[in-house]
């Protein structure tokens, strides 16, 4: 029977040799079982020789906080993979790999991820590298004819929860309404706002802060070192906003915060003691993430949970942070963390440490998605960003997917291969940054060459760059 099987007679000599021992319906059900799993596969690609011809990009105008670049890497053979550059940063990112990676084996995912990774850093410089290797796992769901998430070991979930920033409001009461709006009007089942000390920065005697400091350093010096603290009146005030919402939307429905202001670490101690009785899911990157010794120290006295991370490149920077359980829960977006595999790979390092993750987004609905595919391989995802609920165009960005696409507060998981949706080329078109071109060629970026290896080597067989 395995001899038959396996291919040594074409079908119509397997059905008359099979004689007394199966029947031929029966075979026809074995022949028909070996060929299925084969028959979603893209049969225009054949994988062995598959190449990266090219890259193209599009740059869409504030899909949500900023613009977003959309990464398109060609094939010789019309596969082609869509990836996101992360709100606010520059295509360059992107761009500047496209000598590295034309001509590579888009299959051939963590190679190449190892060959760009090296140009990644914390924040936005990230963009570029995830946006390639967003691209490579669309391409490899396209040819193997499955979702990403089946290739990252199948998925956990079904739906994906998200939530919303909300708008703010002076106006503690008006603040209030607006949240319960997303909750009534729009079915979000977890909520966040922002409360910035700027809200009540003009009531006299509510925040300690040096006059003088220059925009530069109001913006650039890490929350430690601005001198800025809130007195008991100010923690006073910012409890108005929060009661105010949880008067309107309840306590049964998780409530989280971000954007406290730069304040210094006991401001946030106080802070978090004030809010326990709101019940927080959480306070969003209250210091900067790379302090582990002051967030932990936040931790052990603030009874309100602590979340850090959508700034933070790669897994190590996470893993140091669920080891010293310096923060409650994780927050990688996966537009910085290093993309998809970087970002599973997250989930499953804290969850060895009883960490769980949610992620932060916000973007067009090509790395919404890639989102979804990581939040639904990983089992102690909670809930991933969405800062676009308000954008009225943004779903329309592409076809091939359910919509709405946030439905009652959830995102369900596409069956399609890759990621799943496609971008719908008149409505993309409709909103290019001004000045800007829709995947036109690109070839100043063909020959841009430099010496990328990480350590030095004399004598590097077969590289004409190397030293003598």
């Amino acid at each position: 029977m395995a001899n038959i099987l396996s291919g040594k007679f074409g079908r119509r000599a397997l059905l008359k040799t099979s004689g007394g021992l199966l029947t031929a319906k029966m075979i026809e059900r074995e022949l028909e079982a070996q060929e299925a799993p084969h028959r979603n596969v893209n049969t225009n690609s054949s994988p062995s020789t598959l190449k990266i011809t090219d890259m193209r990009i599009a740059t869409i105008v504030k899909p949500g906080p900023s613009p977003c670049t959309i990464v398109r890497l060609d094939t010789n053979q019309g596969v082609y993979g869509l990836g996101e550059v992360r709100d606010g940063a520059s295509a360059t990112y992107a761009l500047f790999l496209k000598s590295r990676v034309v001509g590579e084996n888009p299959l051939n995912i963590s190679k190449i991820w190892e060959k760009i990774k090296q140009f990644g850093y914390h924040g936005r410089q990230a963009g570029g590298v995830v946006s390639v290797e967003e691209a490579l796992w669309d391409i490899a769901g396209k040819v193997y004819g499955i979702p990403i998430y089946q290739m990252l070991g199948g998925k956990f979930r079904d739906n994906v929860r998200i939530y919303a920033d909300t708008t703010e409001s002076e106006d503690p009461a008006v603040y209030a309404a607006r949240e319960k709006a997303r909750k009534e009007e729009m079915g979000l089942t977890w909520l966040k706002m922002d409360l910035n000390i700027n809200l009540i920065s003009k009531i006299p005697g509510t925040v300690m802060q040096p006059s003088g400091m220059s925009p530069w350093e109001m913006r650039n010096l890490p929350h430690p070192f601005t001198a800025m603290e809130i007195t008991d009146k100010g923690i006073e005030k910012l409890c108005e906003y929060v009661a105010a919402v949880r008067g309107a939307v309840g306590y049964e429905i998780p409530l989280s915060m971000d954007h406290l202001g730069h304040l210094g670490v006991n401001s946030i101690i106080r802070l978090g003691k004030a809010y326990e009785k709101y019940n927080l899911e959480w306070i969003e990157d209250v210091i900067p993430w790379q302090y582990t010794e002051l967030l932990q120290r936040i931790t052990m006295e603030s009874p309100t949970p602590l979340i850090t991370g959508e700034d933070i490149y790669l897994k190590e920077g996470f893993i140091k942070l669920c080891q010293a359980h310096a923060v409650s829960k994780i927050h990688p977006d996966i537009s910085t963390s290093g993309g998809i595999l970087e970002t599973h790979k997250i989930g499953d390092a804290a969850w060895e440490y009883g960490v769980p993750m949610a992620m932060h987004y916000a973007g067009t609905p090509i790395g919404a998605m890639a989102s979804v595919h990581v939040a639904a391989a990983t089992e102690n995802f909670l809930a991933c960003e969405n800062h676009s609920l308000d954008v009225p165009w943004w779903q329309d960005l592409v076809v091939g997917i359910e919509k709405p696409i946030i439905n009652k507060g959830f995102i369900k998981v596409p069956d399609k291969p890759g990621l799943g949706v496609t971008l719908n080329d008149e409505v993309a078109k409709q909103h290019l940054m001004p000045g800007t071109g829709y995947f036109e060629p690109t070839p100043q970026w063909d020959h841009e060459r430099s010496g990328d290896w990480l350590w030095s080597q004399s004598g590097r067989p077969g590289d004409p760059n190397s030293a003598a």
